[in-house]
């Protein structure tokens, strides 16, 4: 497996595919995606030799993101690669949904096994605000059809934001009650662009860990494909409730994941310095020199992001990593 000088060991890949994304959410694309340089997204065949590589290397998890994935016309082949390559036991997709009440059927046959929809508010108006676009009974039709396609596990990701949903709170907990799916709640981040937003709508997701503590939720085990979520379950509520707070202490010591971007960089954090160019061995008839590679720049991860110290690394919004 690939091992850190922390002794963290990784075994969850995300791998962005298409910085491209057809909503204008405020606190990531608030003027729409621009591009800044030619798509020249990595091909089915980079995407394969990159697989193999990280599943030599012990990677069991490939989630994967954009922009909006579901956008490149080869998703499904993209999809079917990941289930085929030896070793990845579980491909999971996030998605803003916007397709997904039409297509959710044929991407879980073609291999997918776990879906993550981003939806930031239950109130039609409000998504519409956030998101720029109306899109929001068709996306909640779709987390009901992936409810009814056979996948493992349905989750919904919310972006705390103080001025847009905050005060939704107590909507979002009735909706997990009858409904099986893990709402995560996720903190702002801050990035390079968007520094006066973080500063008017960050909300410490501490505060909700104490609210459901002190309501009876009690704080799941996390398995160890997981993502960085603390879940909680509750007795009286079919689904859970997941928070992930990138500011909270010691947040970086349970990190198993490594991240590609859709361009062949190699991110060996969210908030990592600019990242590093693999692309060259992903276009090798073979994996061998991506995988000595890996091997070699594992070895410079660091111990933790510097976020709480305002330093945000090379990412100018959560679209070019997928989050």
């Amino acid at each position: 497996m690939l091992v850190d000088p922390s002794g963290r060991k990784f075994s969850y890949l995300r791998l962005s595919i298409t910085d491209v994304c057809n909503f204008k959410c405020v606190y990531c694309l608030p003027d729409g995606y621009e591009s800044t340089s030619e798509r020249d997204f990595l091909s089915l065949k980079e995407i394969e030799n990159t697989l193999k590589a990280f599943a030599y290397h012990g990677i069991e998890k490939v989630r994967i993101t954009g922009g909006e994935p579901t956008l490149r016309k080869d998703f499904i082949d993209v999809v079917r690669a990941a289930k085929s390559t030896k070793g990845i036991s579980k491909v999971a997709l996030t998605t803003n949904g916007f397709s997904l009440e039409k297509n959710i059927h044929s991407w879980v046959a073609a291999g997918l096994d776990s879906i993550n929809i981003s939806i930031d508010s239950l109130d039609p108006r409000m998504f519409n605000t956030i998101t720029g676009h109306d899109k929001f009974q068709s996306v909640m039709r779709g987390v009901d059809a992936a409810l009814d396609s056979g996948l493992d596990s349905v989750k919904i990701n919310s972006v705390l934001m103080k001025q847009y949903n905050e005060a939704e709170f107590d909507y979002f907990l009735n909706f997990v009650k009858k409904k099986p799916v893990s709402l995560r709640f996720i903190e702002l981040m801050q990035t390079q662009d968007n520094l006066s937003f973080y500063n008017k709508n960050h909300v410490s997701g501490q505060l909700l860990k104490t609210r459901l503590l002190n309501e009876g939720w009690s704080e799941l085990k996390r398995s160890r494909l997981a993502g960085p979520a603390q879940e909680f379950a509750h007795p009286d509520y079919q689904g859970r409730i997941g928070l992930i707070m990138p500011y909270s202490k010691d947040f970086c010591s349970t990190c198993n994941r490594l991240r590609i971007e859709s361009r062949g960089r190699l991110h060996l954090c969210l908030f990592s310095e600019n990242g590093i160019s693999l692309r060259e061995y992903m276009n090798k008839d073979t994996p061998e020199e991506l995988i000595e590679e890996l091997a070699r720049y594992i070895k410079n991860k660091k111990p933790t992001h510097l976020l709480h110290h305002g330093l945000t690394g090379a990412t100018t919004n959560l679209s070019m990593l997928g989050g």
